[in-house]
């Protein structure tokens, strides 16, 4: 911690709130996040908000490249300073929401890993989950109650985990206190790796329609998702009723009951009665 404040006053710059700024400084966390990913010396690490570069340095240890992503300017200047030695890290300054992962790696396979920005942490995870090219490996860093929910199976999903479960396989594999970061967050964080799928866990003809029936059921979680599936994907209320039983789903469930395969099977029952028109 001693260090990263000493950085901080070198180069004249303070924790941005605004951008979820809390820096990992417990250096066997910095071990264990790196050694969970398994890197081989060969492989490419991502690692999404760099911040002053203390993971970045673990990560230049343990991989052949690494390509570092902060959107902080002031930071990025620190960082090309700081980490000059490293000469296989490639520090690049911008919003990992607006870049495209397959260009970002020249088309090559790599994991992630990082700390990510408790505010962003959703839409990073979808992003690169989504993207034309994915990680192969996610361990990352975020908050403990969002870790919580990433992991969460069948009865307590979101459309978070949803999400996540399919593209790859979570584990939640250790939590962090607060006294870890600097600034100390006021909550407490967990790392979770995310192995992604070779092929999807359920089978299903269209992705998009998938999470667009995904979302409309999460869109108003706590009704019941005959309320929710009508009002977000516009259909009449008896029009609902009727795709959710023939999926075999009781239409008074809130989404957060389904998995995965509930919601394919609802996705295959709603398009089975658009194409009939019934």
């Amino acid at each position: 911690m001693a260090d990263t404040r000493a950085l901080l006053r070198r180069y004249g710059l303070e924790p941005r709130k605004s951008l979820g700024q809390h820096y990992l400084v417990d250096e066997g966390a910095l071990a264990r996040i790196v050694a969970a990913a398994e890197l081989g010396p060969a492989e490419t690490a991502l690692e999404v908000g760099a911040g002053l570069g203390a993971l970045t340095r673990v990560l230049a240890a343990a991989a052949a490249q690494v390509v570092a992503v902060e959107i902080d300017r002031r930071l990025v200047q620190a960082l090309r300073q700081e980490l000059a030695d490293c000469t296989n890290v490639h520090i690049v300054e911008g919003d990992i929401l607006n870049l495209d992962p397959a260009e970002l790696m020249a088309g090559q396979s790599y994991q992630v890993v990082a700390n990510l920005p408790y505010h962003v942490t959703s839409a990073v995870l979808r992003h690169l989950l989504e993207a034309r090219l994915p990680p192969r490996r996610m361990v990352v860093t975020v908050q403990r109650e969002v870790a919580e929910r990433i992991v969460a199976r069948s009865g307590r999903m979101s459309l978070l985990a949803v999400s996540v479960h399919f593209y790859g396989q979570p584990r939640l594999l250790f939590r962090l206190k607060p006294g870890a970061f600097y600034p100390a967050p006021a909550v407490e964080s967990a790392v979770v790796r995310i192995d992604r799928h070779l092929h999807p866990p359920v089978q299903v003809a269209d992705v998009a329609a998938f999470f667009r029936v995904a979302r409309a059921g999460f869109s108003q979680p706590r009704k019941q998702l005959r309320n929710s599936l009508a009002a977000g994907l516009e259909l009449d209320p008896a029009l609902a009723t009727q795709v959710l039983t023939d999926a075999a789903i009781d239409p008074r469930q809130r989404a957060e009951r389904l998995g995965l395969e509930d919601w394919a099977r609802l996705t295959r029952a709603l398009e089975a009665r658009l194409r009939t028109g019934s």
